[in-house]
């Protein structure tokens, strides 16, 4: 099959990177949430060889991932895995958690369960590292990421970007604690966030 391929990765990827290559350096197992078309996957992967990288999806979107995994055959990415917010979770932890642009495409009611669910396969201090666009304060950064907001919710009416402070307040009940909120390019965040050891 023809491999998918989103441009976005392609111009995000290497900001990206720098934050995994700082926040995941003694990381040895990743779940990529919302894998999209295999593109980070493979790049990353490939940077960052000394992570098992383990791609996931909803189920349409595993071929194309499949397709991107093949070509590359490297040894750190397992088969991509099928995951739904709404389903079954994986049944293993993981040190690291990545997601690039997945707040605002699920309704505000996924992204609770998201972190409703994150303590149940973390490792006592993994990390969890978001890229995408938020609000602060309630008000858009800029005029592009307005535009992009109205985009979305012509696409989907519980789609959006997602205010920062009620991420984060998700994150703290799911027992995570903000280490960085990065500029990115594109008036995009990274977003890093450590489970606490329990005492």
């Amino acid at each position: 099959m023809e491999k998918p391929s989103a441009p976005s990765c392609e111009r995000n990827r290497e900001p990206i990177l720098a934050v995994l290559r700082e926040h995941f350096a003694d990381r040895r197992a990743v779940l990529e949430i919302g894998s999209g078309t295999g593109q980070h996957a493979v790049f990353f992967a490939a940077a960052l060889p000394q992570l098992e990288w383990q791609a996931s999806e909803r189920a349409e979107n595993l071929p194309g991932i499949r397709a991107w995994l093949d070509e590359a055959a490297l040894p750190n990415t397992p088969a991509p895995i099928e995951f739904d917010i709404n389903g079954a979770w994986p049944a293993r932890r993981f040190d690291a958690v990545f997601g690039a642009n997945i707040l605002h495409i699920m309704s505000w009611a996924e992204d609770q369960r998201l972190y409703a669910g994150l303590p149940g396969i973390l490792s006592e201090d993994a990390k969890l590292v978001l890229y995408g666009a938020f609000n602060y304060g309630g008000k858009f950064t800029s005029e592009s990421n307005a535009a992009f907001d109205a985009w979305l919710k012509e696409r989907g009416a519980l789609q959006g970007i997602r205010d920062f402070e009620a991420v984060d307040a998700l994150a703290q009940a799911a027992g995570l604690r903000l280490l960085e909120d990065r500029a990115m390019p594109s008036h995009n965040r990274g977003l890093v966030w450590q489970r606490a050891r329990s005492s």
